[in-house]
This record gives structure tokens, C-alpha cells and sequence, in this order.
């Protein structure tokens, strides 16, 4: 287990989870990290929350097409900003520059992103997988800026968020890459094939 981290369970986690939390799970496999996506939104939207998910497009078409089958109306959701799927290329291309988060467009595209659903008056979900698309690219230093990006506006604005990589990208030491990657974290959740219901509390130092 990585250090200063406690487990508890995972059960009712994401009906739970709070504006204050920063996920983030490392996956071995595409499954995991669907039914941990479709776990996130689902809840989010059964709790009268609004979810943004920025993910690739492959990501987006399975998670429409699993949203369908447990019989969430996709349409209707989407025109009332109550679920917003954005293409996390697409959205780099909008503040990357030279292979770097620009803080200023970074913060005003989310933060007009923000506005606009907060306009509903709900509590609002934020999936974000532009992180691990920059980590996959080998830019590890922009990947670790963007989280602090995320960081700082989290501080500023009430929003739970959830970032996921998969375990394949991590091409340097596994230890000190996941150390790099948790720590702009608040909890992990066990992102290995089998049945978990664990996840990781960073321990206040």
C-alpha cells in the first residue's frame, strides 16, 4: 500500500461522494474503469447532481451506450446540462500550448464549463481523462501541472472530480509514478482486475 494511505470500502462510495473529493484510479483493465465511470454517473444523476465527463470519444460512445441500457434518457439529460460529454482531445486543443497547460485559458474554459451547468442549481460531478491522454503522450510534467490546475480550481468551486489512468501509460518506476500521480489526490480507488470494493484514504500528514 502506498504510504500515509488507508483503506475503507468502495460499496457506497460514489453515492456518497463529496464536493471536496479528488479521485483518481489507476486501471489494469477497460472494464474496471467503465463500470467505476458508469458508477460515477449513474449515481451522480439518480442524486439530482449535473455530470460533465471530458473523455475520449471511444469512452463517451460506451458510456452512452451503458447509460441507455440501465434507461437514462441520454437526450434529455444532455439538454438539460444534467449530463455534459465533452471530447477530451477536443478540449486540450483549447489551452495547450507548446505541450503546456496555459493557467488562463485552462481556467477560463472550465470555469465558464462550471457556470453554465451551476446555472441548474445543482451539485455538480467532473470526470476529466484529458490528464491521462498528456500522461500516455510521456508529458509527465504537464500532466502533473494539470492536476495541480484542477486542484486549484476544486479549491475555488464545490465539485467532486474524478480522474482515471490506465496502468499501461506508466512507463517509469511504477512506485514513484503512482506516488507522483496520488499525491495530487485525494483517493485512489483500487483500479486492479477482481472484485474490490477498496479504496484509498490519503492520510492528513
Amino acid at each position: 500500500m502506498i504510504k500515509n494511505w488507508e483503506r475503507s470500502d468502495l460499496q457506497v462510495f460514489w453515492g456518497e461522494v463529496a464536493p471536496c473529493d479528488h479521485v483518481v484510479q489507476v486501471y489494469e483493465s477497460e472494464n474496471i474503469f467503465l463500470d467505476s465511470l458508469e458508477g460515477f454517473i449513474g449515481s451522480g444523476i439518480l442524486a439530482g447532481d449535473s455530470v460533465i465527463i471530458i473523455a475520449t470519444q471511444e469512452h463517451i460512445i460506451n458510456m452512452d451506450k451503458r447509460l441507455k441500457k440501465q434507461g437514462f434518457d441520454i437526450d434529455l439529460l444532455s439538454s438539460n446540462d444534467q449530463y455534459v460529454p465533452l471530447e477530451a482531445n477536443e478540449m486540450l486543443s483549447r489551452f495547450m500550448r507548446n505541450d503546456w497547460p496555459d493557467e488562463k485559458l485552462f481556467f477560463e474554459l472550465i470555469t465558464d464549463l462550471l457556470k453554465r451547468v451551476q446555472q441548474k442549481n445543482r451539485k455538480i460531478r467532473a470526470f476529466g481523462e484529458m490528464v491521462a491522454i498528456l500522461w500516455q503522450q510521456g508529458l509527465n510534467g504537464a500532466t502533473v501541472q494539470l492536476e495541480n490546475l484542477w486542484n486549484e480550481l476544486h479549491k475555488k468551486g464545490q465539485f467532486s472530480l474524478f480522474c482515471a489512468y490506465p496502468k499501461i501509460g506508466f512507463t517509469q518506476d511504477m512506485h514513484t509514478s503512482l506516488e507522483t500521480i496520488c499525491c495530487a489526490h485525494t483517493k485512489v480507488i483500487d483500479g486492479s482486475p477482481k472484485p474490490s470494493t477498496e479504496i484509498y484514504y490519503k492520510i492528513a500528514d
